[in-house]
């Protein structure tokens, strides 16, 4: 076979795990489980695959969010009853397909940035390269055009599809986390160059198929969302527990509340929600960082093993039901390359 067909076989593979994903999880009504409730629903008829989602670091009771591919480089601030305060234009930017964003403040100096990251790659690898653009945050929460700072990216290994950016509050440093049945966390370099591409790195494992990523406030911890739940790390990429989530059509974005004792987690789709999920004590943010854990602050290489075992998950914190899924969808994907690959022949 070609390598025009094998691409076409990898694109119809993933298409065909992602369908069945999608029609595998329904959407839940709105009282969700114990420690769930719907914080609020985007009213603006604009926000129609709300893709990335952070918290504001500087105006309170704000909260960001972009759409997916196929939209204008812009991004909306919305209030906490879903209601649009402003959008924002990014001027030097481009929208290939965004899909996450992070939101950073220097504790030195004060300064609040937003990160949205055009890393999605529907092809796994077609693409030579990604960006992430970096925006200095907005004094006032009015429609405005916003200067951008674009970083280029490539991985290490190879391109792939990724869905999730995260920003260690305490290091400044992102990762970028890909989202594949065997995802990985990627490290970008301390310093983020403009004048040539920046490579990123794996530095530790992901669970299957993972939509979005984030730090807590304090850097204690970080948190993997994937379609059928979340799990939470430490730093140096030990397992601290996984965190059930409401199910919704399409999960894909998720953040930390600004007292970092709750998860926020948003879908696509017109009109969609925004849950707000209480943390279990263990994964609360920590008064002062011990010598330890500020020495490790980026996460290991395949480390987490040991504690991911002794939680009956494994590596990628899978639960039966995520087997059971993943299973179903690698069936799908494997009987539809089979006709293909024969009709090529």
């Amino acid at each position: 076979m070609g390598d025009g067909v094998i691409r076409a076989l990898a694109a119809v593979g993933a298409v065909a795990m992602a369908t069945c994903v999608l029609f595998t999880v329904p959407a839940r009504a709105a009282v969700a489980d114990e420690g769930m409730e719907k914080l609020f629903t985007f009213k603006d008829p604009k926000i129609t695959e709300s893709s990335g989602l952070a918290v504001s670091p500087t105006h309170e009771g704000i909260y960001y969010t972009h759409n997916d591919s196929s939209a204008s480089p812009a991004f909306y601030a919305v209030d906490g009853k879903g209601r649009t305060q402003a959008t924002f234009q990014v001027r030097g930017a481009q929208a290939r397909d965004w899909e996450a964003m992070a939101a950073t403040k220097d504790p030195a100096t004060g300064q609040a940035t937003l990160w949205f990251a055009d890393i999605g790659d529907n092809l796994n690898g077609a693409w030579p390269d990604i960006s992430i653009y970096r925006v200095v945050e907005p004094q006032t929460i009015k429609d405005a055009t916003l200067p951008a700072t674009r970083y280029r990216f490539r991985y290490a290994d190879g391109g792939r599809n990724a869905e999730g950016i995260m920003i260690n509050p305490r290091t400044g440093r992102l990762y970028v986390v890909s989202k594949e049945f065997s995802g990985s966390v990627y490290a970008a370099p301390k310093k983020l160059r403009t004048d040539r591409t920046n490579v990123l790195r794996k530095v530790a494992t992901a669970p299957l198929m993972a939509t979005d990523a984030a730090y807590a406030p304090d850097g204690s911890s970080y948190v993997i969302r994937t379609y059928f739940s979340a799990t939470l790390y430490r730093p140096s990429g030990d397992m601290i527990s996984k965190v059930s989530m409401p199910e919704l059509k399409q999960a894909e974005s998720i953040a930390y509340t600004a007292d970092g004792k709750s998860l926020l987690t948003g879908t696509e789709g017109p009109r969609s929600p925004v849950y707000r999920v209480t943390l279990p004590a263990a994964a609360h943010p920590t008064t002062t960082p011990s010598p330890t854990s500020a020495a490790r602050q980026t996460p290991a290489k395949d480390a987490g093993t040991a504690s991911q075992a002794a939680a009956g998950t494994g590596a990628t914190g899978l639960t039966t039901k995520d087997i059971l899924i993943w299973i179903a969808a690698a069936a799908t994907a494997l009987g539809t390359i089979t006709f293909i690959a024969r009709r090529t022949r």
